[in-house]
């Protein structure tokens, strides 16, 4: 009778670990997959090339670290991030990694808290050359008495020549320059284009004297249909 109970006692035992064992891997699945991290997406301004993503579902915690790889299209071999291991931001700096802008790459993060790692998480395909945006040019404002000449640069790229100066980014695309003026008697949403072309200085003349204008541009890629936003406001009265 007592080795039937001893038995029994044993059954349960093991039934209660095995019982015990399945909902402890049914949490840490649980937790994986609530800790992975969500919209995981490149974003490029002048080839400034950033991966970035949100928190999982599970919101964040003092204990969540992130880790990134990359990789080129068509390559088995995905590359640690080295200065994206073990972080707790949300984004991370490739534009070195990506610096072949005509290339396709792919990034990928996954997450660890209270000890268990979530699965990767992959971007889309990002290719430098056909995504980063533009940045509007910069301006400089030199007044006359009917007229106003404008000064206009291109934003540059992070990479530098062997000089040690910024490439511009009129390097990788053909781009036109877009300007808008606003007089002191309307607002912004009645701004009037009054120049689209290649020249970097422009003269926008027969205005009136004691009239305050204000000028922004943007840059425009013909190739690839895509403006920039728009400069910073430059305003002036004319004398």
């Amino acid at each position: 009778m007592r080795g039937i109970t001893v038995s029994l006692l044993c059954l349960l035992m093991h039934l209660l670990q095995e019982e015990t064992t399945t909902i402890l891997v049914s949490e840490s699945q649980d937790l994986q997959e609530s800790i992975k991290p969500r919209q995981v997406e490149f974003r490029s301004l002048n080839f400034h090339n950033t991966l970035s993503w949100l928190p999982g579902r599970a919101g964040e915690t003092r204990d969540t670290l992130y880790f990134v790889q990359y990789k080129v299209y068509g390559q088995r071999t995905w590359q640690n991030k080295e200065d994206c291991w073990g972080i707790q931001k949300h984004f991370c700096d490739l534009t070195n990694e990506t610096s072949n802008i005509q290339e396709p790459y792919y990034g990928r993060v996954k997450a660890a808290s209270a000890g268990v790692h979530s699965d990767w998480n992959l971007s889309c395909r990002f290719t430098p050359w056909q995504e980063t945006m533009i940045g509007p040019p910069s301006v400089n404002v030199v007044r006359r008495k009917k007229s106003i000449i404008l000064k206009l640069q291109a934003p540059r790229s992070p990479y530098k020549r062997k000089t040690g100066s910024s490439i511009p980014m009129t390097n990788y695309y053909d781009l036109l320059y877009q300007v808008f003026i606003i007089n002191n008697l309307l607002d912004e949403k009645h701004s009037t284009l009054v120049y689209e072309g290649a020249d970097k200085v422009i003269t926008i003349e027969d205005l009136r004297p004691g009239v305050s204008y204000c000028i922004r541009a943007k840059t425009y890629v013909p190739l690839l249909s895509r403006s920039s936003a728009y400069s910073r406001r430059h305003c002036t009265v004319l004398l």
